[in-house]
């Protein structure tokens, strides 16, 4: 479950480095903007005339309403969670172009060095609103899912209903991005740009247009998997996707940087060994665990798993 929420978010910023190439350490908060716009629209949704509008606005900061209490989840209130997610979309979406337009696009043509360095200005300055905005306080946003226990050789895994929508939203999402890439002119001319700009813009393909889809693309793809994020692990706070960038990255460069597939199995591989990693050492070095395994690929196959700087 962790390895999908990490490779859905890798995609966007594969895409970003292999389209625009910098590396945006804002996407982190790209993720949390979207887990705080879903979450929000889904306490509104469910808990109207329940709670008061302003705390379910603020997704209970500081405790004012509780989603155990107004049973939200997948089987509790569906059309909030659905409304949540595209909401959570919708809005990283809009975030991430006018963010292009204000911040990058001015200096796009200046070095990755000085992308790189105003990426880390716009994270803080997000972070920090969503912070002053929703409080800091780290707050449980699900009722208890229904599970089903399933016997394997030597124990049980429990599955519950919130496992089974972050692998059918992930796995759907992974898929259309597949079909996008292959079978659509706008996922051919991504992959002519991520190959070689100059070729492209001479071949006649239309760039800018090409960067707003990327945006556009990766946004959307970012905010539901932040939304997802939460869903699935039940608690939310205003530094999560901060805490998340790293494992992305060590995802994208373990897969191959640039490459949309590398991405996602970069990141079932981080997230699997993050998680696995507890059964044999304390779980506070589980993501040591999972960038020790990144080195130890990347020192047998140094250009990544999917080598190659492309979208595809």
């Amino acid at each position: 479950m962790r390895g999908l929420v990490i490779g859905l978010a890798g995609i966007g910023l594969s895409m970003t480095y292999s389209i625009l190439n910098f590396a945006n350490f804002a996407h982190g908060d790209y993720i949390t903007a979207g887990a705080f716009s879903g979450w929000a629209t889904t306490y509104v949704v469910a808990g109207l005339g329940r709670a008061d509008i302003g705390a379910l606005f603020l997704v209970g900061a500081s405790g004012s309403v509780f989603g155990g209490t107004l049973g939200i989840g997948v089987t509790g209130t569906p059309l909030a969670v659905v409304a949540g997610a595209l909401v959570a979309g919708g809005f990283t979406v809009a975030l991430a172009v006018v963010i292009d337009r204000t911040v990058f696009k001015p200096i796009r043509d200046e070095s990755g060095i000085t992308l790189l360095i105003t990426s880390i200005g716009v994270a803080f300055a997000l972070r920090y609103i969503m912070q002053f905005v929703f409080s800091s306080s780290v707050r449980g946003t699900t009722a208890q899912p229904p599970s089903v226990s399933l016997y394997f050789v030597d124990g049980v895994v429990r599955i519950n209903a919130h496992d089974i929508a972050l692998v059918v939203v992930a796995g759907g999402l992974m898929l259309g991005v597949h079909l996008l890439l292959q079978l659509t002119t706008l996922g051919k001319a991504m992959r002519a740009m991520a190959d070689n700009e100059d070729l492209a813009q001479i071949t006649g393909i239309p760039t800018e247009r090409v960067v707003r889809a990327v945006w556009i693309i990766g946004g959307g793809l970012t905010g539901v998997a932040g939304y997802m994020f939460v869903l699935w692990k039940g608690t939310l706070g205003f530094n999560d996707g901060w805490l998340l960038l790293l494992l992305i990255f060590a995802a994208v460069i373990l897969g191959g940087i640039g490459s949309v597939y590398g991405a996602i199995v970069g990141g079932l591989a981080i997230g699997l060994t993050a998680s696995m990693s507890v059964i044999w050492i304390p779980s506070a070095f589980s993501r040591a665990a999972a960038f020790f395994v990144m080195i130890v690929i990347l020192l047998v196959k140094p250009e990544g798993i999917f080598s190659g700087r492309s979208t595809a």
